[in-house]
């Protein structure tokens, strides 16, 4: 069996399990997604994703339920009974062996938690064996600009060592940052991979890091090995490319790049300005293109 067959199939499981998250899931159900016997899909999915499927479950509900808790005023029993728990009780042990805080202490505070996020297997598989594939020019997509401004804010990262990209920076201190990032409530924007400026590196730490935008009264926990920072009222130029099936990921990354790249930001009446604010990236995700944001200023 090919490498890149159980891949697909872990991700075929991994899709349905997505689906029918508040709904009964069996290994019958999930063999049949994938095509193999029911001990031949447990195997290969533990093998791949780390947990075996019932854990896999049992994470990601508990995820959405945390989710469910900080976002909504919905009463503890019935976020249980919406991720199929069969009790108040229950589900209170399994969060709190999951989280480290019992659900009740978590709706009244919302500290940042360590969510549980997996990506999509075929995604990391792809990137790995091929790379970041070179772009044919005469081939690229259209490249959406815009110019916003950012206000003063503080930001909750985590540093690396010396990474200067996404997959060396997971190399260095793990995948987990993402879904802490993710579960914090005050959050201004979504989480992203940021390369830090010059001035914002502390030293022996990467240029590439991770963080999450927040206001600048922010006073919630900062958690075991974060900086919280402070980054001033800035302008950035964001470009976003065309939407893209998700298998497609790296092509798309590297069509922006490859825009950036060759593009002259005086058109707009701007230069770039690398020392005035991180560039960063959002998670790319098919349906609304690959985006990437520089920070730029005003041609005198």
């Amino acid at each position: 069996m090919e490498q890149a067959e159980i891949v697909m199939a872990v991700q075929k499981m991994q899709e349905f399990i997505e689906s029918n998250i508040c709904e009964k899931i069996t290994l019958k159900q999930l063999s049949n997604t994938c095509g193999y016997s029911p001990w031949h899909a447990a195997r290969i999915f533990k093998e791949t994703t780390g947990k075996t499927p019932f854990d896999y479950i049992r994470a990601l509900r508990l995820t959405k339920a945390a989710l469910s808790l900080r976002d909504e005023k919905h009463r503890i029993l019935d976020v249980a009974l919406d991720f199929v728990f069969d009790s108040h009780e229950g589900f209170t042990r399994a969060f709190s062996k999951e989280f480290g805080i019992s659900p009740k202490k978590y709706s009244q505070h919302t500290p940042p938690i360590k969510l549980f996020m997996p990506e999509k297997i075929y995604h990391t598989y792809r990137y790995f064996n091929k790379g970041v594939k070179n772009m044919n020019e005469n081939n690229l997509k259209t490249v959406f600009v815009q110019v916003i401004e950012r206000p003063a804010r503080k930001v909750l990262l985590k540093r690396g060592i010396k990474a200067t990209e996404y997959f060396e920076y997971c190399e260095e201190v793990g995948c987990d940052v993402w879904p802490i990032l993710t579960s914090v409530k005050e959050a201004l924007y979504e989480p992203i991979g940021m390369w830090l400026p010059k001035h914002l590196i502390k030293q022996g730490t990467s240029k590439y890091v991770q963080g999450v935008e927040l206001p600048l009264d922010y006073n919630n926990i900062i958690p075991e090995g974060f900086d919280l920072i402070e980054l001033p009222t800035c302008t950035i130029m964001v470009f976003q490319g065309e939407p893209y099936n998700d298998e497609d990921f790296e092509e798309a990354i590297g069509e922006v790049w490859n825009h950036i790249e060759k593009f002259n930001p005086t058109i707009y009446g701007y230069e770039w300005d690398s020392e005035a604010a991180p560039r960063f990236q959002l998670a790319p995700m098919g349906y609304r293109g690959y985006i990437e944001a520089r920070p730029v200023k005003a041609v005198k």
